[in-house]
């Protein structure tokens, strides 16, 4: 399935029925009197949050979406049968905002959220309704209220504890593979993942939590290039970085340039996402001749703790997912 994060709908609510104008005509009973129903409402068009969804992938093609209208009332009072809502059912951190204002209407971040974006239009009443000691016989009644239409820009923002960053082959997937279940692609070459992926953690103890793989930033992501704007999104929703980098490549000379290329990526995009908590880990510690990259670059960072893992081998990995487990439930 492609992995679609925002796209445009339109939605309408439900016309309301009309209501009907009816006088009861049955045998032996004169001047019977007014008897018309009711029109029922129409649907609303409600948001729901279904955490099996990942993507916003079914409303790709299906951009129009509507409520059911209510039926019209019929005589003898009886009441129109009102329509069908309208559910839409999205993942967990999806922003639904108005299309052409573009006012964020809900942030759908919690499982227990259903909202009603639109109610449906009223039925209009019967001719029965509007009889009085002065009017007994009344010849009309209401058409039903038409239902809402609007567009709206659905744009999901993953929701996850911990979100992995660092530049293309850094080894994020090869790490997110060995610490949960998740199965991302694999390869020697920049950009090898396409989309962020998401896998659950299970710690040695407290409660388990959601690692994001982040495709890898570049130089000049803030500003699209790479995979740039269309993933940087991703990673407000995260509680904490995991700052990946390769140790195999560090300049001994300049131990920091790949470190400060992607925290200014950060800043620039956002400043919410530059205050974040962020644990520096270097990967391929296995490779040869990494000990003086590892050491001039922990000399550099000035006593921030690093962390050393090897994805690859599963070195320091379990280290890493207590340290994530303790920040977390500090958090």
């Amino acid at each position: 399935m492609k992995f679609v994060d925002e796209t445009i709908i339109t939605v309408t609510s439900g016309n309301g029925g009309r209501g009907c104008t009816s006088f009861r005509r049955e045998r032996y009973i004169e001047r019977g009197g007014p008897d018309g129903g009711d029109g029922g409402d129409g649907g609303d068009v409600i948001l729901k949050i279904d955490p099996s969804k990942r993507t916003l992938y079914d409303y790709r093609r299906q951009k129009l979406l509507k409520a059911k209208n209510g039926e019209g009332g019929q005589g003898k009072q009886r009441h129109g049968k009102n329509g069908a809502h309208c559910i839409i059912s999205l993942p967990p951190g999806t922003i639904v905002s108005n299309a052409d204002t573009n006012e964020i209407i809900v942030d759908l971040t919690h499982t227990e959220n259903e909202y009603v974006l639109m109610r449906g239009g009223m039925g209009g009443r019967g001719n029965k309704r509007f009889a009085s000691a002065t009017n007994r016989a009344p010849r009309y009644s209401q058409p039903g209220i038409p239902g809402v239409e609007m567009r709206l820009k659905l744009e999901l923002k993953l929701l996850a504890d911990v979100g992995l960053v660092g530049l293309p082959n850094a080894g994020k997937s090869t790490l997110i593979s060995r610490m949960s279940a998740a199965r991302p692609k694999i390869a020697d070459y920049p950009f090898t993942t396409l989309t962020p992926i998401i896998g659950m953690v299970e710690p040695p103890f407290g409660e388990p939590f959601a690692v994001a793989d982040i495709p890898g930033l570049v130089e000049g992501a803030h500003e699209g290039t790479g995979l740039g704007i269309s993933f940087l999104k991703h990673i407000e929703r995260t509680g904490i970085l995991v700052h990946l980098i390769d140790s195999s490549q560090i300049d001994v000379d300049s131990p920091l340039t790949a470190f400060k290329l992607i925290n200014n990526e950060l800043s620039k995009y956002s400043q919410t996402l530059a205050q974040k908590t962020q644990i520096i880990v270097l990967n391929k510690i296995d490779l040869p001749d990494t000990e003086k990259k590892v050491e001039a670059f922990i000399a550099a960072v000035n006593n921030i703790q690093v962390l050393l893992v090897s994805a690859a081998t599963g070195k320091g990995v379990k280290d890493l997912i207590k340290l994530l487990s303790s920040k977390l439930t500090k958090n």
